[in-house]
């Protein structure tokens, strides 16, 4: 066992300080030096889990807070996990960091995006391995596959070194290594952020490694009983170990630059150079990234980031360089909100020959100016110098659903659907050199995955409105001819027209919205529409024409588009008509041995919680000649359209 300070709470040439948090942290030091004994928290379990006959009147504290009807405590407490059900106080009241983080703003109160990971499924959670003279731990240990472990003891042996493999218990929320004589730990710890208890009592640690400062969820750092260096000591004694995390996070050395991305070929490379040489082949790209709003982008949801990679003027920088450095032909911009569009985003891209079309989400409409500006939304940039806006479309899809007849007595589009204020823009182009016509979509899903049929429907309506504006587009003129140059372009029908949906669809590939934009169908007794009604798609089901396929589906497997501590998959697409385009290569996937000690974004490198994709396109050589006609399709589209030619 490590020593043990004579004057607990002291610091060497100062007085004592006992703060709330420093009382916490002595009484919690204490009570584990009384658990020395081999498997003392397995035997007071299992004591603690006899049958205990209950008494004729039940017995119970009126200080307890009452629960609410969802079952929540109202009440800041929190119980320690690995305590026989016994409530120990944190060394602070303050809530843990939110394992996740919202895709996007809904309102004053934030929530978060995708519930954490779940451990994979076992019986047991929780492994006592203390007071048993473990004197080594080998890296190669089959502890390290218990992956489903929620709290693991290993205090009160003879340890002198912890291997870094202990960082694939990533579901670890307890983890007592006291009493051993570690003097260092390693810094793949900071792995572990679902850890809220951290317990390195009597050890000969002199300091903690900066990586710690990762674990934003973690509540206690049990240091007590090392000769840890004052200054770190000082903090705990004072601040608790909260602030003690935040020194170590915002102080930690950035890891070095990862390998640059790569492009993916989908064909070979001769025969991408060989279209790219080629005057009649028409090529495009197009990058869709979520840049996470200035609004979002808190301590309290990215607790894992340091404070100086959070801010506005420090993202936006690097942001601005991905999409340069892309040299795309359009932008689908997703958390974009009306200040950082107007001060950031249009003054830097005109200066590049873009261009853009914006709206904010729905409730922008009924704020002040103020307020606002601080609302993101979806921006479309295209290069003004080759393309022409023709026209542009907002769809919201409350307001389309309030709007269909088969949607206006479904209860559940009232109570589900309205009020979510998600938005898509659609834009019409086409290009000047050859009158080749694109229809580029933008979209940004609900967030929420309690709300799968939400996401089904706002997907089902958006295209549905774009399936009527690419039949409308087709019926207008081809432009002019011009002399020495080759016609426009004539489209049958809108199914013609090159057509490309970037967005955050907040949704994976195994989920209803990937079938229904991939398979051209949804059937009305889907799984994700919950047993909900939406009118016609859930009595009939729902189909489209479009041909969409994924850009990225072409790869053996698909990067990871989000990386948060709580997921990592992907919910980013682009989408692109597979009658009239074909995918050339897109953006590769960041270095997997990078991500593998990376807990999430953003972080120094990557700054926002999102990854940006880009397709490289080239359009197919049209069937239909010059001389079709368009075919009538009276249908009409959202109200707050914006006729530009």
């Amino acid at each position: 066992m490590g020593p043990q300070n004579d004057s607990p709470g002291s610091i060497t040439g100062a007085q004592p300080i006992m703060t709330q948090h420093w009382q916490n942290q002595l009484l919690k030091c204490e009570m584990i030096r009384q658990s020395r004994s081999p498997h003392h928290r397995a035997r007071a379990s299992a004591m603690a889990s006899r049958t205990i006959a209950k008494s004729a009147i039940p017995i119970t504290n009126p200080n307890l807070p009452k629960p609410d009807p969802n079952g929540a405590l109202k009440d800041t407490e929190t119980s320690t996990p690995g305590t026989n059900g016994a409530t120990a106080s944190s060394e602070t009241t303050t809530p843990a960091a939110a394992a996740n983080h919202p895709s996007a703003v809904t309102g004053p109160s934030e929530a978060p995006r995708l519930t954490a990971p779940k451990p994979p499924e076992n019986n047991w959670t929780s492994l006592d391995m203390g007071g048993v003279n473990i004197k080594n731990l080998p890296p190669t240990s089959g502890l390290f596959s218990f992956t489903f472990l929620a709290a693991l003891y290993l205090n009160h042996n003879q340890l002198t070194s912890i291997p870094p493999q202990i960082s694939k218990l990533r579901h670890l929320e307890l983890l007592d290594l006291s009493g051993n004589q570690l003097r260092t730990i390693p810094p793949e710890l900071g792995m572990l952020t679902m850890l809220k208890e951290f317990y390195l009592f009597d050890n000969l640690l002199t300091t903690i490694p900066f990586e710690l400062g990762t674990l934003h969820q973690l509540l206690t750092l049990g240091i007590e009983g090392n000769p840890i260096e004052p200054s770190l000591k000082a903090v705990v004694q004072k601040d608790g170990t909260p602030a003690l995390i935040a020194y170590l996070r915002d102080s930690c050395s950035v890891p070095p630059l990862p390998p640059a991305r790569e492009w993916q070929n989908v064909v070979s490379q001769q025969e991408r150079d060989a279209a790219a040489a080629d005057p009649n082949t028409e090529l495009v790209t197009l990058l869709c990234y979520n840049v996470l709003c200035e609004r979002a982008a808190t301590a309290k949801l990215y607790g894992y980031t340091p404070s100086w990679a959070l801010t506005w003027d420090y993202r936006k920088e690097l942001i601005l360089a991905e999409i340069l450095g892309s040299d795309a032909d359009f932008l689908c911009l997703q958390e974009v909100d009306v200040a950082q569009y107007e001060e950031f985003f249009l003054e830097n891209l005109s200066q590049r020959d873009y261009d853009g079309a914006y709206w904010p989400k729905s409730r922008a409409k009924h704020m002040n100016e103020a307020d606002k500006r601080l609302v993101d939304g979806c921006a479309i940039f295209y290069k003004k110098e080759k393309y022409t806006l023709v026209e542009k479309h907002l769809i919201e899809f409350g307001q389309i659903a309030m709007q269909r007849q088969d949607f206006k007595k479904t209860e559940d589009m009232f109570n589900r659907v309205l009020g979510k204020g998600d938005i898509a823009v659609v834009c019409m182009f086409e290009t000047k050199e050859t009158g080749t016509r694109f229809v580029v979509a933008n979209v940004h899903i609900h967030w929420d995955p309690q709300f799968r049929d939400v996401k089904l429907v706002q997907t089902a309506l958006m295209v549905d409105e774009i399936d009527k504006i690419v039949n409308r587009f087709a019926k207008y003129p081809p432009r002019p001819p011009v002399a020495g140059e080759k016609p426009a372009p004539v489209y049958s029908d809108g199914y013609k027209i090159p057509l490309i949906i970037g967005g955050d669809f907040n949704s994976t590939p195994d989920s209803g919205v990937y079938e229904y934009m991939s398979t051209g169908s949804i059937p009305p007794n889907h799984p994700d529409f919950m047993s909900h009604t939406y009118g016609r798609y859930t009595s009939e089901g729902t189909k489209h024409r479009l041909g969409l396929k994924s850009a990225y589906s072409l790869l053996p497997s698909t990067p990871t588009t989000n990386h948060t501590p709580g997921f990592q998959g992907v919910i980013d697409y682009i989408w692109y008509s597979t009658q009239n385009l074909a995918v050339n290569a897109v953006f590769g996937e960041v270095d997997k041995l990078y991500l593998e000690k990376v807990i999430g974004f953003p972080n120094a490198h990557f700054p926002s919680d999102h990854l940006c994709i880009i397709g490289e396109f080239r359009v197919k050589p049209s069937r239909d000649g010059n001389n079709t006609t368009s075919r009538t399709q009276g249908t009409a589209v959202n109200s707050d359209s914006n006729r530009t030619r």
